[in-house]
Order: structure tokens, then C-alpha cells, then sequence
């Protein structure tokens, strides 16, 4: 018999800390390691870190609460780097935030969050008796004016089609994760111990399988939200409370696919420091109600990489 959510969740837990734990372990020594901040008023500033265990987090937290409150993403030695994700070398280091003069990186984190946490009120949003199969998530570009989570619902719920108080009532489960402040905690692990830890969806097995095989170090990164294991084809950013206004948009049907009824899940979000008047939302959001196509998935894609748009608020 399939397992409750609840068992599956808690399965998903148990490899996630033990394998952070065990990573922990690799560090049995404290060594320090040298961190040089780059960035406006910091260059030139050196910290010495605890190897394997300070993250860019505990590197802002050496500055000031705003370094602490807008920081969404780092840059260690030019590479995105999650703020949760611990150190393990000297390195030169960039804390990003939504107002950079290029915030293009911070943005795709920002749209792969909100994405993911669509996917995780999608999971709990219908009772026990009903299965909830999240499919390999989409890089949806934020050009596309929405955020996609496709999903296989349970058979017994083909003919169902969402209202608008169904809409509303998984806006109302996005906004409750929001206001706790979850942070989004990376581990970078081996297939195998992603594998154990979905071990009951034969879909998140072939994704496993498949982004490990895309990743020279043949690694496949994990996040946790709360209770929430997800697989992640990028960095996210650091926590659930840089969200601000969200909303669930539209449940479209995709057709029969390899796991049963394929629908796309979509929603609007804008970060906690870029608010929108609600005429300019009312009109984003009808926007993010239009089924986003992977021809216009890819459209997006050239427009971003030709114009390389600075803001999230282009919409």
C-alpha cells in the first residue's frame, strides 16, 4: 500500500538530516578559512570564517541588519551560491539582493523559489486519499510572466477543475509559508542518497537520474522547506519571507502524459523590497493566467539572454 504523506515526508526528512549530518562530520576540526566581501562599502573588508560550517548568512550577519534582511543570493569566487550553503574554502564572496544594479541571477532564484513553493502547497493542499505527483520543474525565465509547477493529481480528480476559491484557497497555503519565514536549506548530495530519499516517486527517481547526469561533479542538489524536500536544478534564494505579494493564478490541463493527467500550476509573485500599485497587479496577474507554452518558454529565454533585464518589475 502506498504510504501517507505524512510517512513519505518524514522518510524524506530523515535521509535529508542524516546526510547534513554527515556532511557536518567531514569538518570535525574547526579551521578557519579567509573571506574577502566585495561590494559597495565592503571591498577590501576581511572576515575569518569556520570552514565547512559558516555560510554567506553568518558572513552578513558580521555586517549589518540590512546585509542580514535583503541578502537573497551570493556570489562565492563569481559563482551563485545559496546564503544557507556552508563555505568550504577562502574565497571572495558578493551578497545580492533584488536592488543590485544587475539583479538578474537574484531574479532567476526568485522565480525557481516561487515555483518551488507553489509545488510544496500543491503536495498538502488535498487530502490524504488523493495523490499528488510533482513533475520535473520547468526553468521558467520571469520574462514569461508567471511561474510554472506541472503536477499529476490523482486519477480520481481528471474531471475536476479548480475555482477561483480553489485558487484563492492555495494562494491562502503559499502566504501562511511565507509569513512563517522558512529558509530554503541547499545539500548538495550523491544520486544515491536522492534516490533513498525518493525512493517512493518513480518520477523524482528519473529526474534524479537526469540531473545528475547534466552535472560534471555528478552531484544533484536538495533544498527543505519546513517539512518539504525538493530537488532543484538551481540555487534558491535564502528564505520564504523575501516573498511579498504571491498569488496562484491558474491550474491549466497539459493533456495525458507519462505519469497520467499532466496540469500546470501558475502564480505571480513579487519580492518583499519591489511592490506593484494593485491596477499594475490586477494586470500582471492576467497575464500570469495565460498557459505559459515552451515556445513561449524559449522566446523568453532569447529575449532575457539579448536584453538582460535588470529588474523583476519589467512586467
Amino acid at each position: 500500500m502506498r504510504p501517507s504523506l505524512a510517512e513519505v515526508r518524514s522518510q524524506r526528512n530523515a535521509v535529508f538530516s542524516r546526510e547534513q549530518a554527515r556532511q557536518r562530520a567531514l569538518y570535525p576540526r574547526i579551521e578557519k578559512i579567509e573571506v574577502s566581501m566585495q561590494g559597495p562599502g565592503l571591498d577590501g573588508a576581511l572576515l575569518v570564517m569556520n570552514k565547512g560550517m559558516s555560510t554567506p548568512l553568518s558572513c552578513a550577519r558580521h555586517l549589518t541588519e540590512h546585509h542580514v534582511t535583503n541578502s537573497a543570493l551570493a556570489l562565492v569566487d563569481g559563482e551563485p551560491w545559496p546564503l544557507h550553503q556552508p563555505l568550504t574554502h577562502s574565497c571572495s564572496l558578493t551578497l545580492l539582493t533584488f536592488k543590485d544594479n544587475d539583479p538578474t541571477l537574484v531574479n532567476e532564484a526568485y522565480w525557481r523559489s516561487c515555483a518551488a513553493l507553489l509545488g510544496q502547497v500543491l503536495e498538502t493542499a488535498f487530502k490524504d486519499d488523493y495523490t499528488v505527483e510533482l513533475l520535473s520543474t520547468r526553468e521558467v525565465p520571469v520574462l514569461s510572466g508567471a511561474f510554472c509547477c506541472d503536477v499529476v493529481l490523482d486519477p480520481q480528480l481528471d474531471s475536476w477543475t479548480p475555482s477561483e476559491e480553489s485558487l484563492r484557497s492555495l494562494t491562502r497555503g503559499a502566504q501562511q509559508l511565507i509569513h512563517q519565514d522558512l529558509a530554503w536549506e541547499p545539500l548538495e548530495v550523491a544520486p544515491s542518497v536522492a534516490l533513498e530519499a525518493f525512493s517512493h516517486s518513480r518520477c523524482k527517481q528519473e529526474e534524479v537520474e537526469q540531473k545528475a547526469s547534466q552535472n560534471p561533479k555528478g552531484t544533484v542538489m536538495l533544498y527543505r522547506c519546513g517539512d518539504h524536500v525538493l530537488l532543484s536544478g538551481g540555487p534558491l534564494v535564502a528564505r520564504t519571507g523575501l516573498c511579498s505579494q504571491y498569488e496562484v493564478t491558474a491550474l491549466h490541463s497539459l493533456g495525458q502524459g507519462s505519469w497520467g493527467l499532466h496540469r500546470r500550476a501558475q502564480g505571480l509573485s513579487l519580492p518583499l523590497q519591489l511592490q506593484a500599485h494593485h491596477t499594475v497587479w490586477r494586470k500582471l496577474r492576467q497575464r500570469a493566467e495565460k498557459l505559459v507554452r515552451t515556445a513561449n518558454v524559449l522566446q523568453s529565454n532569447k529575449n532575457m539572454f539579448e536584453k538582460r533585464t535588470a529588474n523583476v518589475s519589467v512586467f
